[in-house]
């Protein structure tokens, strides 16, 4: 009783205070006021140490989403992880995740966001290596590595701001010195890609997925890689003084890529992760492109049907007794009715079907982008990788919900009252919460007029990627001549571009080999036999000549008379 009571009181305690943040952001959002507040911990004689919270609507609101999602992630863990022993412990690792990301986003100050943003890096290596087993530690390693360099770009970052008299970055926004502004915001921008993902920094978030799938749900939700993009936002005053192209052509990369290879995925987690992933980049491409507030309104949609997206996938594999491949889940809509449903109004909000959540960020999104003074290589691949989108989610629906029957006989579905109520919330902001946002956030409306045909073009990329994922869930990739065909290509398409290996272990390899050559030259050859062993055999013939000597010094006195006398003659 104590564990439930446990979880129950802690996702009661974070869904009230969710609510009175998210509406006390709408009293500051509607009154145009920010709350900056200072807290003395110490003085002592000229030296004060401050504590500095900053509370304007963009925390508040994004502050209230976080301990609503969280509230529902922790009543949903109250069964899922009934059955563990250490369900305390993943209660208070959670709890300890989500003052984390707490603590970053109320933070003016370099100083404090570098607290939240290294409890979110070590608490989501604990995470990810609950279930202890050897695929969880090494992909624990690649996450925690990884952030690692985001990390010491915010130290560099806060060593670099020495130059400026404080670390409130707040008093500097509208300060442009060419100099020192440029390698703080390029070290902002590394530390924001490595902690959402974007290329070349990409393999970690698939791989963090060995963590429990309510951890899943509040990483790829609301917590861990929204932090980069939220710091992004909040830096964005500074991003207008630089060239954001290249940035831009990594995130809208990224963005391809992911919905690419969620095409060619098995694998039910992974399919999600990769359309966080592309997500994450659909958020800094318009972040960079000069729509901060834009991205924050997508970044709060997406984290209500992405975590109903995860809880349902977490039955799902609860279910099938925790077998993830989607070939095995045909007609599951007959055994779990409600959970689908929510499943399939998640993926239709993460389409972008019309007056669903995703659909109010998205449109804008791309109306905003088409409006923008940029090449039709960026304009095309926004396009495509909403259709990508679509294609997935539909190749996802058919699989797990109508495909045949191959399903196993011996599961045990059913469905948990607690489990179905913790969805019934997040339902009701996939549906709803776009449009609540849209009114709320943009209260002047913007009227973009368009000629029909750019119009309707998303519509229409919605519509072909409906349809080629129902084609190609027809087609049995390993059967099917062109996969073997372009064998390579659906190979490099569907391995995420060959980036888990450059971030392993192509990486390590040729480091591997060149310190097997030293060890084989040094500590085992000529170092071995000149350092290690060298002075014992000269001292050991020392030695031996030493005793040599001993017993026979007589006869050398009398040699080296004799000799000495010859050379005297001569």
């Amino acid at each position: 009783m104590k564990n439930i009571s446990l979880y129950l009181m802690g996702s009661f305690m974070l869904l009230i205070s969710g609510v009175f943040l998210f509406f006390l952001g709408v009293y500051f959002l509607s009154s145009d006021y920010i709350l900056f507040l200072d807290w003395e911990i110490l003085s002592l004689n000229s030296c004060s140490v401050m504590m500095t919270f900053l509370f304007d609507w963009i925390s508040l609101v994004f502050l209230g989403c976080v301990f609503l999602i969280s509230s529902m992630v922790i009543y949903y863990s109250e069964i899922y992880m009934g059955s563990d022993i250490y369900s305390s412990r993943f209660y208070f690792l959670v709890l300890m995740f989500v003052m984390s990301m707490m603590m970053m986003i109320i933070s003016p100050n370099l100083m404090s966001i570098l607290i939240g943003w290294d409890g979110l890096g070590l608490v989501s290596y604990c995470l990810v290596i609950y279930f202890q087993n050897y695929k969880s530690y090494s992909a624990g390693m690649l996450t925690v590595l990884t952030n690692r360099i985001g990390d010491v770009s915010i130290l560099l970052a806060i060593a670099w701001m020495l130059n400026f008299g404080s670390w409130h970055y707040i008093f500097y926004m509208n300060v442009w010195n060419d100099v020192w502004m440029f390698y703080l915001i390029l070290l902002i921008i590394l530390a924001g890609f490595t902690k959402s993902a974007q290329i070349p920094f990409s393999s970690w978030l698939p791989a963090a997925m060995a963590a429990p799938t309510p951890v899943s749900a509040l990483v790829h939700s609301s917590t861990l890689v929204t932090a980069g993009v939220y710091l992004l936002i909040r830096f964005s005053h500074m991003l207008l003084n630089i060239d954001c192209s290249f940035f831009l052509l990594l995130s809208a990369m990224t963005m391809f890529m992911a919905g690419l290879g969620a095409n060619f995925e098995y694998d039910l987690s992974k399919i999600i992760a990769l359309s966080t992933l592309s997500q994450l980049g659909l958020m800094m491409s318009i972040l960079f492109i000069g729509y901060p507030i834009l991205a924050f309104f997508h970044l709060l949609t997406h984290a209500f049907f992405k975590a109903l997206l995860f809880l349902c996938a977490g039955l799902m594999i609860h279910c099938m007794s925790d077998s993830q491949d989607i070939r095995h889940m045909g007609v599951m809509i007959n055994h779990l009715p409600f959970t689908c449903s929510c499943f399939c109004i998640s993926n239709f909000s993460l389409c972008g079907l019309p007056f669903m959540s995703g659909f109010y960020s998205k449109d804008m999104i791309l109306e905003m982008m088409s409006t923008s003074y940029f090449n039709l290589f960026i304009f095309t691949i926004f396009f495509i990788s909403v259709g990508l989108t679509v294609s997935y989610s539909m190749r996802l629906i058919y699989f797990c919900l109508s495909y045949n029957m191959n399903c196993n006989n011996c599961q045990s579905y059913y469905e948990d009252n607690l489990m179905m109520k913790s969805m019934m919330l997040l339902s009701f902001l996939a549906i709803l919460g776009g449009s609540c946002l849209s009114w709320l956030i943009f209260n002047n409306p913007s009227l973009i007029l368009f000629p029909l045909h750019i119009k309707i073009l998303p519509i229409l990329f919605v519509l072909l990627g409906g349809w080629l994922g129902y084609e190609i869930s027809f087609i049995l990739l390993c059967d099917s001549f062109l996969f073997f065909r372009y064998y390579s290509l659906s190979y490099f398409s569907g391995l995420m571009w060959f980036m888990p290996m450059f971030s392993t272990y192509i990486l390590y390899n040729s480091f591997f080999s060149l310190s097997k050559n030293y060890d084989s030259v040094m500590d085992s050859g000529w170092g071995e036999y000149v350092v290690s062993s060298g002075p014992i055999n000269l001292f050991s013939k020392f030695g031996k000549l030493i005793v040599w000597y001993q017993y026979n010094n007589v006869s050398v006195f009398m040699l080296i008379f004799v000799l000495l006398f010859l050379i005297s003659l001569i």
